[in-house]
């Protein structure tokens, strides 16, 4: 088994590798957020003209959930190649894949044009943004946990974390600024498209800093191990790692699978969701609104490593039960200050709402990175995040949406936001604190398949 006690690499190789995650990342998280404000701003008129303006917001809502049907499909794919052939392949392959798809939205003509066809191809495309996000987020983290120091692996790992709100930065900072150039004709008519073709640029200079960057050093060794006891016939016959993840670690995924509830509910209802509510229901302007999540995202960039940080002193779990209530706690407050119209209190509600929501998010990586043995890694991290999407942020804005449409008020919103948050608090409280495993401590071997798993924290399997 490899030492416990490998020295970390270099900072600045470090660095590099966090960059490159972070890059990437963010991108991915930039062309998927975009889509999300689109469907919020414009889709519902171009691809769902002959709707009533509400129900035409839930039809490209339901485009937009569409993208997180296809992300457990995904995570299979890419969780099984990544931890058979390595994470660095399978993350270069879903930023082309992400990028294609988001440049070639910025292409599609719309209903006006071809009918029908023009929302088919608007979900197709959708599809493949989805299943290329779906392998994204475990192959980034897991980059970087399986590289990084142990004793700061919560600070280093959430920095991935932090390509969310750089994306989200990013897009509702590109439509902020067509929005305060262009008329509302012009902006429906092409502006919209601009920054979806910006993403093939975007993508270029992703990739040429991916392709930079070297495997993880544990999967190597862990490779390494399996060729050599193939080699010495003392190896058993390899399991598929989602056969692995499911017989020893199928706590671990529905523990994340309900970390995430509230997470990923609360993130999309902040984010996306309110783009409808504020301009509907407060009478804000899009403009206002966009600028209000574009500043709250800022801020959320900024806390995500230091929430990190705070994990690696007092845990993972304590950290991200600060958020899960915390985000629970706010929801009626959050509303209230959505609802008097004002710059000042919509800046206010979407910043604390996701000052609290990255106290779930920054730690998540390094918690679920630790979950899981190192050839199975990438398919349990990946299978846990993204099923729990399906679930969770994938209907959110459209629960929401059709909550607000039945009651006309935003206390059944705030309401299923709190359940979520009681979810998760259930699942995070009953985990194993994991901030002291050690990746390399976590392979499986004959030994630990035919043992039961000892009593220390550091699990054999």
């Amino acid at each position: 088994m490899t030492s416990a006690t490998t020295a970390p690499p270099p900072p600045a190789n470090l660095k590099r590798i966090v960059a490159a995650s972070l890059i990437g990342t963010t991108i991915e998280w930039y062309d998927f957020f975009l889509y999300g404000s689109a469907a919020a701003l414009v889709f519902n008129k171009l691809f769902f003209p002959d709707s009533d303006p509400l129900v035409g917001t839930l039809l490209s809502f339901l485009t937009y959930a569409v993208g997180f049907a296809a992300r457990p499909i995904g995570a299979l794919v890419f969780g099984h190649y990544g931890d058979r052939l390595g994470r660095k392949k399978l993350l270069v392959l879903s930023l082309l894949l992400m990028g294609g798809a988001t440049f070639a939205i910025g292409l599609l003509p719309t209903h006006a044009t071809i009918g029908t066809a023009a929302p088919v191809l608007l979900t197709v495309l959708r599809l493949v943004q989805g299943f290329a996000l779906g392998g994204e987020w475990g192959g980034a983290v897991l980059l970087v946990s399986e590289h990084g120091d142990a004793r700061r692996r919560g600070f280093w790992a959430s920095w991935p974390q932090t390509g969310a709100p750089a994306g989200q930065l990013l897009a509702t900072g590109v439509l902020s600024l067509l929005t305060a150039v262009l008329s509302d004709a012009a902006f429906g008519s092409w502006g919209w498209r601009i920054p979806f073709l910006l993403s093939g640029v975007l993508v270029i200079v992703g990739l040429w800093i991916r392709l930079s960057v070297d495997e993880s050093p544990v999967f190597r060794a862990a490779l390494a191990q399996a060729e050599a006891r193939r080699a010495t016939g003392t190896a058993a016959a390899e399991k598929l790692p989602l056969v692995a993840v499911l017989r020893h670690h199928w706590r671990d995924v529905l523990v994340a699978m309900g970390a995430r509830m509230a997470e990923n509910i609360s993130y999309y209802v902040i984010t996306a969701f309110i783009l409808v509510y504020a301009t509907t229901s407060a009478g804000v302007s899009k403009q206002t609104a966009l600028n209000a999540v574009l500043i709250a995202s800022a801020v959320h960039f900024a806390v995500i490593p230091a929430w990190g940080a705070l994990s690696d002193r007092i845990g993972r779990r304590p950290v991200y039960l600060m958020g899960a209530v915390g985000v629970g706690l706010w929801m009626f407050p959050f509303f209230a200050l959505v609802d008097k119209g004002g710059f000042g209190s919509l800046v206010l509600a979407v910043t604390v709402g996701l000052v609290l929501h990255g106290a779930m998010y920054a730690p998540q990586a390094a918690f679920f990175s630790e979950m899981f043995a190192t050839r199975m890694r990438y398919s349990g991290a990946s299978i846990g995040a993204q099923f729990a999407s399906v679930a969770a942020g994938a209907p959110a804005p459209l629960i929401a949406t059709a909550l607000l449409a039945d009651y006309g008020s935003s206390t059944p919103i705030a309401l299923y936001v709190i359940a979520a948050a009681l979810l998760t608090v259930v699942a995070v409280g009953v985990a194993k604190e994991t901030r002291h495993r050690d990746l390399t401590d976590v392979e499986p071997s004959a030994d630990a398949e035919r043992a039961p798993a000892p009593a220390a924290d550091v699990r054999a399997v």
